[in-house]
């Protein structure tokens, strides 16, 4: 059973939960955007769910402070480096964004380098805020200390899922907008098929003998471990490790936040990359070929018509204009959750 919740009335509450929690009002609205951005476009894994499981939690252990106001600590020009001094990561992620992308409208580009972050939801909430100024945007995060996945052949977990995201202008359509980790899966879609009682896919998980798991509570059992993107040696897990290490060199290494490897275990000083372009100060055109680019992708023949090509971003997109008109679904039990820190909460009628 779902509840539908006009998506208005999601935003204003749970905005008014994290302001209840200290967050300053307009802090608490964008990282309110950040965490519904899940459900709106469908990436339920990184959206409600997490508001009681993780970032209230997070605030009211003080990890997290709801305060607190970013801090740069050197200043290029076009590079800033800088302390979110464990700001709520939904909003700390969106102002390096928005940091980058106006040294970018002077300069070409911006790239802001953020130690002491908390987690950030969906990378790609903050990657699309380039898109919204006509340019592109690109967001790395690591996992604090967290170490979640083994490298290839490793018999001990080194590295967090590592998300990665790029978003650009796509004309008159919905933004290119690229979200992944670098593991198979975020551990968000492992535990939300583990809630709802059903088998992963194999591929997703193994055990330590390096055969496929598909009950996905053996993962926090400690019974198997995620794999990288390209699943096995022999079909290409050495690319998703490389590019869990390429985040970790850019959003941590860089800034001075937690590497996985050397860290406490814990997602705390979290490392994050904005780098933002603004491609219409290099040369004229740009929107137009954004343009043609991506309505040749969707244009492109479909083995079954009845499932059209599209590109990252695209279904997304659709998926949110539709929960904006028509309401968002919440699980009932989600719903309830609400409910318990937002008594004033009422579905669409």
């Amino acid at each position: 059973m779902t509840v539908v919740v006009p998506y208005p009335t999601l935003l204003s509450t749970v905005t008014g939960v994290f302001a209840a929690r200290g967050v300053p009002p307009d802090r608490a609205r964008v990282a309110a955007e950040a965490l519904c951005h899940g459900d709106l476009t469908g990436v339920t894994s990184h959206g409600l769910v997490n508001l009681t499981r993780l970032y209230l939690p997070l605030l009211d252990s003080d990890r997290a402070d709801p305060a607190a106001d970013m801090a740069v600590t050197a200043d290029l020009g076009a590079c800033v480096r800088a302390d979110a001094r464990r700001a709520l990561g939904l909003w700390s992620a969106a102002q390096a964004v928005d940091l980058a992308a106006a040294r970018a409208a002077r300069l070409g580009v911006g790239v802001v380098s953020l130690r002491g972050a908390t987690h950030i939801g969906c990378a790609g909430f903050h990657a699309a805020r380039a898109a919204l100024h006509g340019m592109v945007g690109l967001v790395a995060s690591n996992c604090g200390g967290q170490r979640i996945a083994r490298p290839p052949g490793g018999l001990e977990p080194l590295l967090g899922t590592n998300p990665l995201a790029l978003a650009c202008p796509a004309g008159e359509r919905h933004p290119f907008v690229l979200d992944m980790s670098t593991t198979v899966v975020p551990t968000g879609r492992v535990r939300a098929a583990a809630r709802a009682g059903r088998a992963v896919p194999p591929g997703w998980l193994a055990d330590d003998s390096g055969e496929p798991v598909t009950d996905p509570a053996a993962f926090d059992r400690g019974e198997a471990h995620l794999l990288w993107l390209g699943g096995r040696p022999e079909t290409g897990a050495y690319k998703g490790f490389g590019l869990g290490l390429l985040v970790e060199v850019l959003a941590a290494l860089v800034p001075g936040a937690a590497l996985g490897p050397v860290g406490g275990g814990a997602d705390d000083d979290i490392g994050v990359l904005a780098l933002v372009i603004a491609p219409e100060l290099l040369r004229s055109g740009f929107s137009g070929d954004a343009g043609r680019l991506f309505e040749a992708v969707l244009g492109c023949a479909a083995a079954d018509p009845r499932a059209p090509v599209t590109y990252p971003g695209w279904p997304e997109g659709e998926r949110a204009r539709w929960r904006r008109e028509h309401g968002v679904p919440v699980p009932e039990e989600l719903y309830d959750e609400l409910r318990a820190v937002a008594p004033a909460l009422r579905a669409a009628g």
